[in-house]
């Protein structure tokens, strides 16, 4: 397949999901800009990346730009093939404010699609998640699809998923006010797989607890998984497929979100020599319910006790053509990078 000989941005170098759509985008050959947000960072990056076998590195360059800041946006955009903005400011621990997620998901999200459209990139694939679709609705015995919404104020709403609302939304306002920049929105469920680095994040440090010993009962909630290399598949197959333009995308291993107690006992079976060996305890959810009127953790996980949630990614085959990988693939593979890296056991 001819490629445009335009890079593609990829927004957030150093980020998990960024890094796997950087190695895969140079595996096939395509020129990429990858923003950082310093001189340490981009050095970092291409360490990673070289470690994690990248191919034709001198396909690589990188801009600094930060999401907070105008500076370096129309330079990252200027001449692309299109935009994959993947990163998105994660506060650090609890968030206090809720603003201090919020805003900058927002104003990032918008400063990226502002730049995009003053110079002419012609697509931006924008990572959104299935946190801004399935969630705070209560529960309800249906297929999630992506006609829904996340109720901001609904049962079990975070900060984070009200963060990936309200960009998404505001990135939907944008495009519709400015017709000639095509967007496509891509919302993962919880993605796990191999780990680039030694930072451990998203869904992968539930594993890490898991294998460390960390986590010593499992509550009885299902969690709906991906595997992170058909989540960078997918927003890269999304940038160029035609019926793709305008329209959110779910993208997840199965329908049925797979119980965490399964996803114990697979690590217990195939890594017995780590922590995560032990027998798997199961924690009673009226503990969960008690714990509840004190730990914020343990509310937010109320609305989700003894359901399983269900997702419809019928068109991640019929527009982008994924097939994904099956969820204990993507929970092996993602474990045995953080062992092999001494991240866990």
């Amino acid at each position: 397949m001819a490629y445009p000989t335009q890079p593609v941005l990829v927004t957030g170098g150093t980020g998990f999901i960024a890094g796997h759509c950087i190695l895969q985008l140079l595996h096939a050959g395509r020129p990429v800009r990858t923003t950082v947000r310093s001189e340490s960072s981009a050095r970092r990056a291409r360490s990673i990346l070289v470690r994690a076998g990248a191919q034709n590195v001198d396909l690589l360059e990188f801009v600094t730009a930060d999401l907070t800041r105008d500076d370096g946006w129309l330079d990252a955009t200027r001449g692309t093939a299109g935009v994959l903005h993947v990163a998105s400011p994660v506060a650090p621990g609890r968030v206090e404010n809720e603003d201090d997620l919020v805003v900058p998901a927002r104003e990032g999200a918008l400063r990226v699609l502002r730049a995009a459209a003053d110079t002419g990139a012609p697509r931006v694939v924008l990572t959104s998640a299935f946190h801004a679709v399935g969630f705070g609705h209560g529960a309800v015995d249906r297929v999630f699809t992506e006609a829904d919404w996340s109720p901001l104020d609904g049962p079990g709403m975070d900060a984070y998923g009200r963060s990936k609302v309200l960009s998404e939304r505001a990135a939907w306002d944008f495009a519709e006010r400015h017709p000639q920049l095509e967007l496509v929105t891509m919302l993962p469920t919880a993605v796990v797989g191999p780990v680039l680095s030694d930072a451990v994040t998203g869904t992968n440090h539930m594993l890490q607890m898991l294998l460390n010993g960390r986590m010593p009962g499992v509550p009885d909630v299902a969690v709906p998984l991906v595997d992170v290399r058909d989540v960078a598949a997918a927003h890269i197959s999304a940038l160029g497929a035609p019926r793709a333009a305008g329209q959110r995308i779910l993208v997840a291993s199965q329908e049925a979100a797979t119980p965490l107690r399964e996803v114990a006992e697979l690590l217990r079976t195939t890594f017995p020599e780590t922590r995560a060996g032990r027998p798997v305890r199961r924690v009673p959810s009226g503990l969960i319910r008690a714990a509840a009127l004190v730990v914020p953790a343990a509310r937010s996980m109320v609305p989700d006790l003894g359901t399983v949630k269900r997702v419809s990614a019928a068109r991640q085959h019929e527009l982008l053509g994924i097939s994904p990988r099956p969820w204990g693939t993507a929970v092996v593979d993602g474990a045995r990078s953080m062992v092999e890296r001494g991240l866990a056991g």
